[in-house]
């Protein structure tokens, strides 16, 4: 009889130990369940920041766009599209008249790019051609990085007709710098310098807001 009480309590303390066990796995289950009907969310994705800096991938004609402390007014856009992929470049206008294309891609993680036009420069457009693998262009050296042809989509004012094809080819230099060309429909090749633009560097006043 001495031993069967030991046995007794030990059975117990496991019993009640496995209850607790239990209770604490399904509290865990249910505090990090996902709502029912809730779409799965992305854990890096930038809500915080598109709340303060705006979404670049909500722009269109008339939002104010701030690059570096430019102001620039959205004039129109372009959407792209090549297979699965889709992207967009916005072409931007400041107070003095000067105009630049911000690009607005995700493959996957959000990359932004502000491109200039290089045909007001006496020469560049005439001496650079795509194709080659890599290409010398004022002390830099680029690589081409990729090329193909997209359909595009036009708003508001582009330039360019509602809708068609463009060919493209894109080149990068080794510190970041990016050289594009662009061939729109018969069009001639138009070739533009780039550069990569961080989160913060943009920030976004909606038209409608």
């Amino acid at each position: 009889m001495s031993n069967v009480v030991p046995i007794i309590l030990v059975v117990l303390l496991v019993i009640v130990a496995a209850v607790i066990v239990i209770s604490l796995v399904r509290r865990y289950r249910s505090q990090h369940r996902q709502p029912t009907g809730q779409e799965p969310v992305d854990p890096f994705h930038t809500g915080d920041q598109d709340s303060l800096w705006g979404d670049p991938r909500s722009l269109q004609a008339g939002d104010i766009v701030e690059l570096r402390g430019t102001t620039y007014t959205v004039r129109g856009s372009l959407r792209l599209s090549e297979g699965g992929w889709t992207w967009a470049e916005h072409l931007l206008d400041d107070a003095k008249g000067t105009q630049v294309w911000l690009g607005v891609e995700e493959d996957p993680e959000l990359s932004l790019s502000l491109w200039s036009p290089l045909e007001d420069s006496p020469g560049d457009s005439g001496e650079l051609r795509p194709g080659a693998s890599r290409i010398e262009f004022r002390g830099r050296t680029y690589t081409s990085e990729e090329s193909g042809s997209a359909h595009y989509r036009s708003e508001a004012t582009t330039g360019l007709q509602p809708q068609g094809m463009v060919r493209y080819h894109d080149y990068e230099a080794e510190d970041g710098s990016l050289l594009g060309f662009e061939a729109y429909g018969d069009a001639d090749w138009e070739a533009s310098q780039g550069e990569e633009l961080s989160r913060y560097d943009v920030r976004i006043y909606p038209a409608s807001a």
